[in-house]
């Protein structure tokens, strides 16, 4: 057995048909995830920061209204609360391997340290896409795999793998948010792809999250009958017309309850006709209701 093969086996790995979008961990979880997902085919969100960098083959994500066609040694840099989706190509990710990290808000404002802002790099004004030269790749490569691993060789004391990973996720953060700095290691416009459907409706949304919003006025928008664009939107996104306006609103009124609004406030900002319609969806897609969200986001600060 060759020594790649032996640091295999002590990654986590998270299965292609694993589905969850949420942490078991508190602070930030780090899996080895290979072949084509059957799961994450739907836009979905989350309130922690996500990573995806691609080890071996090619992979492809949609954020919000573009798609990223990855290749090995590519970072994706997911923001919280940005609607994303595995993009399906038949037969170009069955040999994919990618390491996912998850990492929360908290976590990196605890290893911030004095002007740096660790999160910094997940507020690029430009695509959130980066391919870095051949040494950096290597460096960041190295601190992902150590954080990935079950057990380290040189972590033997108790507690010792705890310490060692806040440090490598702590020099993996540093690095990415220097390099991140450099637009030349941005992904060029001619490796991302635009849907011009999905953009239109959601700076539609946004431009009128405080109003009720009919099915008729967004198809008049992007000038289609209701069939077709009913069905273009659900190809291109996973998900209906309806759920994507629903969830737009919930992604807004967490920012706002995270700003310190009122709940009260929260759902007549965001276009919800009544306080139990607000209650019921942000209930189902969170767990929790408005007023517990709001309050465990107090806690953290």
């Amino acid at each position: 057995m060759g020594k790649a093969d032996k640091i295999d086996r002590k990654l986590r790995v998270l299965d292609a048909a694993d589905e969850r979008q949420y942490m078991i961990g508190e602070n930030y979880e780090v899996y080895e995830k290979q072949g084509a997902p059957t799961g994450a085919m739907t836009f979905h969100y989350h309130d922690f920061y996500e990573i995806i960098y691609v080890l071996e083959g090619e992979y492809s994500s949609m954020l919000e209204t573009q798609t990223y066609h990855m290749k090995k040694g590519d970072f994706l840099l997911i923001d919280q609360n940005v609607m994303h989706k595995y993009h399906y190509v038949e037969k170009k990710h069955d040999s994919s391997k990618r390491i996912i990290l998850w990492v929360t808000s908290r976590m990196l404002a605890e290893l911030s340290g004095g002007d740096m802002d660790l999160s910094a790099c997940f507020r690029g004004d430009g695509p959130c896409a980066y391919h870095f030269p051949i040494y950096y790749e290597e460096m960041l490569q190295g601190y992902l795999l150590k954080l990935a691993m079950t057990e380290l060789v040189e972590a033997k004391q108790p507690g010792a793998k705890e310490v060692l990973d806040r440090g490598y996720l702590t020099l993996f953060f540093a690095h990415l948010n220097l390099l991140c700095g450099g637009q030349e290691y941005l992904f060029a416009r001619e490796e991302l792809v635009e849907h011009p459907l999905v953009e239109q409706v959601s700076d539609y949304v946004d431009r009128h999250m405080e109003e009720q919003i009919s099915l008729d006025c967004l198809a008049g928008q992007v000038h289609m009958s209701k069939y077709h664009f009913l069905r273009r939107f659900k190809e291109l996104t996973g998900m209906t017309v309806h759920s994507f306006v629903v969830n737009k609103r919930l992604i807004k009124a967490c920012e706002a309850l995270r700003g310190g609004v009122s709940v009260t406030e929260s759902w007549q900002l965001t276009g919800f006709s009544d306080y139990t319609s607000y209650l019921r969806n942000f209930r189902g897609n969170y767990g929790i209701t408005p007023g517990k969200y709001r309050e465990l986001y107090s806690e953290r600060k």
